[in-house]
């Protein structure tokens, strides 16, 4: 029997997981931790992992001398060491598509909660508070510019909501590309210069993180907002807190952190100009079924000799080297 490591999960029960690999004879074993040593030692006697935010380190890796592939339950690979899967021949796969309307719908709910002070209003109001001057001035959406930082599958969703709301929608990719979305494609300095609305939607990797510091946050308006859904590191949180204090940010909206769960104690998520989800943005019931399923599947092709569906590094090999 196949012995498949499902390092942690996000959902309540392991049902779907449990129900497709059976069809291909495997057996789920989840962990009692997840460190690098408990992961590590489980992992010496498995033949898949799957993992949804656990670091999955090159020493889990290559303590796994059976295994034949990694799946992500998610989009990102960040907690993943690509490199050395690679190097040993092993596929690493995710779900690239799974929540991409959830995100976007989660990404417009965060912008209008902050440009109507909903986030405000409601903390003041359950605190006994009732009154209209208390919240910042507002200003009608219609016309405002919002600012993506990634065009990919989400902010390509992003950008088609926005426009329904009158929005200018510019952006910034790596590659210059509008991916067809038809949108303004600026540098990231102009990016942050225009935005009244800056939403980050970009993989984290060397060349990302902390890529809104204290030198780019000076180049917003201090009448805008940060939005991310994407990746905790892209943000230097200090830096972001700093800007807030200094009222050269409106406020922010944060649904990722680094790390993640974060301190709540930290005063960046007790300013009562920042609007804090825990890591929500993904869920529906629908999402995570489908991203479930899919992971799953893409498991059993490689357990049973077939390529898988959505891999990230497809020079893989099926064998280890």
């Amino acid at each position: 029997m196949w012995r498949v490591l499902l390092t942690d999960r996000a959902w309540p029960d392991t049902e779907i997981e449990r129900e497709i690999l059976s069809r291909v004879g495997a057996e789920l074993i989840e962990p009692p931790a997840t460190d690098e040593e408990t992961l590590a030692a489980i992992a010496a006697d498995v033949d898949a992992i799957a993992t949804n935010w656990a670091k999955v380190t090159a020493k889990v890796i290559r303590s796994a001398k059976k295994c034949r592939m990694i799946a992500r339950t998610g989009i990102g690979v960040d907690n993943i060491d690509v490199a050395c899967a690679t190097e040993l021949g092993l596929p690493v796969t995710n779900c690239p598509d799974y929540c991409v309307p959830e995100v976007a719908d989660h990404t417009l709910g965060l912008l209008l909660a902050m440009s109507r002070n909903i986030g405000f209003f409601h903390a003041r109001t359950k605190a006994g508070e009732y009154q209209l001057a208390a919240g910042g001035p507002m200003q009608r959406l219609s016309g405002q510019t919002l600012g993506l930082f990634g065009l990919g599958r989400i902010g390509q969703a992003v950008a088609s909501r926005a426009r329904a709301f009158g929005l200018r929608v510019i952006a910034t990719t790596s590659s210059g590309s509008d991916h067809g979305v038809g949108c303004e494609m600026v540098s990231l300095e102009d990016l942050l210069r225009q935005s009244d609305y800056l939403s980050l939607h970009a993989p984290a990797t060397p060349t990302t993180r902390k890529i809104i510091n204290e030198n780019q946050l000076r180049l917003m308006k201090p009448t805008a907002y940060l939005i991310n859904t994407s990746r905790g590191a892209l943000v230097d949180e200090p830096a972001l807190l700093e800007a807030l204090k200094q009222n050269r940010l409106a406020g922010a909206a944060l649904d990722v952190f680094d790390p993640e769960p974060p301190d709540l104690s930290q005063p960046l998520f007790r300013h009562e100009r920042v609007i804090v989800t825990p890591h929500a943005a993904f869920v529906s019931q629908q999402s995570l079924q489908q991203m479930r399923t899919q992971a799953m599947e893409q498991v059993a092709a490689v357990l049973t000799g077939k390529r898988p569906q959505n891999v990230v590094n497809p020079q893989f090999e099926h064998n280890r080297t």
